[in-house]
């Protein structure tokens, strides 16, 4: 079998796609690595724990911090992903004029149920190569936070999976800590 010679898109070329309505404005689609791909439709349970999550964000970094929930950041001239939340740099004009670079984001959060191999995977890959210094993958389902950190163009050096009781401190932030189970849906006892 032969490999096929794929021509990637490019970030410019994807926006004039939307623009001229080859892509539908409600299309859950993202770039990653110049591949126009289908996001995963939205449960309950990942929009809870998105909510959480950038509740406590907001509440112990306040001002520090601007978070975004399921918008673009530009990595590079191949892929602009739509992460569950991304804390950035807080940007007078909101972000307005462009799209967050990996130079303003402190961290990236993908929250999975349904999407755990690509954000333990292709994603992670691609925030590492894009020198995302903090990518967090809440696993719902399994009560776990994966904490990639140390990019390189080889994937993250460093990467440790915390229980829902373990605790985790934003990497620019070293100072404030989140307990996992916090992010999560509360145990019920019976």
């Amino acid at each position: 079998m032969t490999l096929l010679d794929i021509r990637l898109l490019t970030v410019e070329e994807y926006h004039r796609m939307a623009e001229i309505g080859i892509l539908d404005e409600d299309e859950r689609v993202e770039l990653l690595a110049g591949q126009i791909v289908k996001m995963a439709a939205k449960g309950t349970a990942h929009g809870a724990a998105i909510a959480r999550t950038k509740i406590l964000l907001d509440n112990r970094l306040g001002e520090q911090i601007f978070v975004r929930l399921q918008d673009p950041v530009r990595l590079n001239n191949y892929s602009e992903p739509e992460p569950d939340i991304s804390v950035v740099i807080p940007d007078p004009l909101y972000y307005e004029d462009h799209h967050p670079t990996p130079s303003e984001i402190y961290l990236i959060i993908e929250v999975a149920d349904t999407t755990l191999r690509t954000d333990l995977g292709i994603k992670a890959n691609l925030y590492a190569q894009s020198g995302i210094a903090d990518y967090w993958v809440l696993d719902v389902n399994n009560r776990q936070l994966h904490v990639f950190r140390q990019p390189s163009q080889d994937g993250y050096l460093s990467q440790v999976i915390l229980a829902d009781d373990g605790s985790i401190c934003p990497w620019q932030f070293p100072d404030i800590s989140f307990a996992v189970r916090d992010m999560l849906r509360p145990l019920v006892s019976i």
